[in-house]
């Protein structure tokens, strides 16, 4: 596997003939392969998973899409960064060997009429906000795993319910990947890394380095024991303290099932989830937590 900066033979097609043809060949040739699904506009964040997909698999596979299903008609859809050129020369720099990057048409031909649905995991938090996402989501995903076949499908843990919901289609359609998870990368002051983050202003971008300090500081108190409503009513005024004015959602939920942790102390490894609105632009994070009873001497 060529290490990043190795100035690797990478192949970008467009077709889904095309990518078939080529990863029947390296099946054929007994290879593995990791594929890291991604919508462009790259940045560590996505380049650790593509990372981490080469050192899993023989051959690495990225696609670039910015999947319209998935976005609702007041959403941003038609200004999310495109920025094919610069992310094709990361993604060579870093000894990604084929890059898929289709058109529209290419993915949802005339007369599209199918959708994958993903049912209790997709609802609550981001699916009670975008109620049309995870559908989106879950269709292009079981689409490019058909089309690719990998052995690994690499996808970051900032969106830690689109990762469950994954995983959660793979087992019940008894897909042949092993979905892997891979952390959060973030800015030096916290904030995890987004696409998105480019869209905030100066004022914003500096209160949005106060959302990863609030859950880090929730996940100290819910750690010790403290009640989860009372921690939850903490974080929130911490968050209008530091001039986050828009919260879509701050909750505790179970780390496997996502169901609501509920109040009094945890009794099971959870998760810390947020939503938050600066100016237009919606920035999501989450911080896992252990029970105090995890940590207590034995």
């Amino acid at each position: 596997m060529p290490a990043a900066g190795v100035d690797s033979q990478m192949t970008l097609v467009r077709t889904v003939g095309e990518v078939r043809a080529i990863v029947a060949k390296w099946r054929a040739e007994g290879l593995s392969l990791a594929l890291t699904p991604t919508m462009g506009a790259l940045h560590e964040g996505h380049l650790s998973l593509v990372r981490r997909a080469g050192s899993l698999a023989d051959r690495t596979i990225a696609s670039i899409f910015v999947n319209p299903s998935q976005f609702a008609p007041h959403e941003d859809f038609s200004s999310y960064p495109r920025r094919e050129a610069e992310d094709l020369a990361l993604l060579k720099a870093e000894g990604c060997d084929l890059v898929f990057a289709p058109s529209a048409e290419e993915m949802y031909p005339e007369g599209f009429q199918t959708s994958v649905s993903v049912a209790s995991i997709s609802q609550g938090l981001c699916g009670a906000s975008r109620p049309h996402f995870f559908g989106g989501v879950a269709t292009v995903v079981c689409k490019l795993l058909n089309q690719v076949r990998p052995d690994f499908a690499v996808f970051g843990e900032k969106d830690y319910q689109q990762l469950l919901v994954i995983r959660r289609m793979v087992r019940d359609l008894d897909m042949p990947v092993e979905i892997i998870g891979a952390p959060i990368v973030r800015e030096e002051d916290g904030l995890a890394m987004s696409s998105r983050n480019a869209y905030l202003n100066a004022d914003e971008r500096r209160k949005a380095g106060a959302l990863n300090k609030v859950l880090a500081k929730m996940a100290e108190r819910l750690a010790r024991g403290d009640d989860v409503g009372e921690t939850i009513h903490f974080a929130r005024t911490a968050l209008g303290d530091a001039g986050v004015a828009s919260i879509d959602y701050l909750e505790v939920r179970n780390a496997l099932t996502l169901e609501s942790a509920g109040s009094g102390a945890l009794t099971a490894p959870s998760r810390i989830f947020a939503a938050i609105f600066l100016g237009k632009t919606r920035l999501i994070d989450n911080w896992p937590v252990e029970p105090a009873w995890q940590h207590a001497p034995r």
